[in-house]
């Protein structure tokens, strides 16, 4: 008899919630067959069996929460699968046949399709053999509610654990860190123009899009390295301070926002840093982040300029001790040596914590990235 037990979930993350069992009570299992699904407060993931047996015990129910460690159930390793090939085969026509006629959901996606009130009959799966996944309920529209006495459509959805573990970090971190935000502008005229004349060439010898993100991932690196007090973190009465930059890159899901880690950007050019993104943001829509994608950032970026926003105050991810947002880029009237012109220009904000940081080096941080960003040469030059 061995334990089923749930793996090392990811930095920071101590427990998770069983979405539903892929397996049932007398079931054989073979090694690293997916047994369950536990959804933690950054993604959702399958528990495999570590070695062929037959399931004889299970401890957490569906909806149950457990801790790292914990023992889910048991397998007896000493069982042999029963089946003759003809049951088999019987079987596996059976599959067949109940697959044609219902579709079948996994655990999460069959949990988040009730909360959204929604059929299978009208859920397309992209899973294997047509299996219906999380992300594809996800994609789908939510069903509507009706109250019949006042007619009014109303609709009620339980928080999933990433929505409930957002809420309360980022209320932890108004709660216990000073938080304060400091603006400046950027012109981006010189860094749109160099992206615009060497962009198809980019794209052919590195295959992937030139994009913004990247300059300001180098930036902000080389801002870091003048003020490391932002890429610290508070331990106690102590600080750490980061000799090395992961910078986080927040990613918009429709579970909430995720926040993958571009690791060691520092080592990285623009074509890594571009990859990486690209390689995050698909991995995003699919719902195939790791925890491993999630962890270990030093610092913050938030590009909500992507959705039209013009300015805001981010907030600080814990326990980072910084995060810088980027914001929609609009042609404005600039005074440029006396003269007004029309530039494209985007605001920044630095949101930072005010117990280690201080303003000096908030604006500074700011006025760096601004300076490498409105003459890009000096970040390719590296002075």
């Amino acid at each position: 008899m061995i334990d089923i037990k749930v793996p090392q979930l990811g930095e920071s993350v101590v427990e998770g919630t069983v979405v539903g069992w892929l397996k049932k009570l007398g079931d054989f299992v073979v090694a690293d067959e997916a047994i369950a699904e536990i959804e933690t407060d950054k993604i959702t993931m399958e528990i495999n069996a570590s070695a062929s047996g037959k399931l004889v015990e299970i401890f957490v129910s569906e909806g149950e929460t457990i801790a790292v460690g914990g023992v889910l159930g048991k397998l007896d390793t000493s069982a042999v699968r029963a089946e003759s090939p003809k049951k088999e085969n019987s079987h596996h026509l059976k599959s067949e046949k109940t697959m044609g006629s219902e579709k079948i959901l996994s655990p999460a996606a069959q949990k988040i399709s009730a909360e959204k009130g929604l059929s299978s009959q009208n859920l397309q799966g992209t899973g294997k053999d047509g299996r219906i996944t999380k992300e594809d309920v996800l994609k789908a529209p939510a069903a509507v509610v009706v109250n019949p006495s006042s007619g009014n459509q109303e609709e009620r959805v339980k928080m999933t654990r990433l929505r409930q573990r957002i809420a309360e970090r980022l209320k932890y971190s108004q709660n216990t860190a000073a938080l304060l935000t400091t603006f400046n502008e950027v012109d981006m005229t010189q860094v749109m123009a160099l992206r615009d004349r060497y962009k198809d060439r980019f794209f052919e010898k590195h295959g992937v899009k030139l994009g913004f993100m990247s300059f300001f991932v180098r930036a902000t690196v080389e801002a870091l390295k003048e003020i490391p007090e932002i890429n610290a973190e508070i331990d106690g009465q102590d600080i750490i301070y980061k000799n090395y930059y992961n910078i986080g890159v927040a990613v918009g899901t429709d579970q909430g926002l995720v926040v993958p880690v571009v690791r060691n950007a520092e080592a990285l050019g623009l074509s890594d840093i571009e990859r990486s993104i690209a390689n995050y943001a698909t991995k995003a829509r699919s719902g195939s982040l790791t925890v491993e994608d999630l962890s270990g950032g030093t610092f913050t970026i938030s590009n909500g300029g992507v959705y039209g926003s013009l300015m805001s105050t981010p907030i600080v991810n814990p326990p980072q001790s910084g995060i810088l947002g980027l914001h929609k880029i609009q042609k404005r009237a600039v005074v440029i040596n006396d003269t007004i012109q029309i530039r494209p220009m985007m605001y920044l904000a630095l949101t930072y914590d005010h117990r280690i940081v201080d303003g000096k080096g908030a604006v500074s941080f700011l006025s760096r990235i601004k300076e490498m960003i409105e003459s890009p040469e000096i970040l390719l030059l590296n002075i």
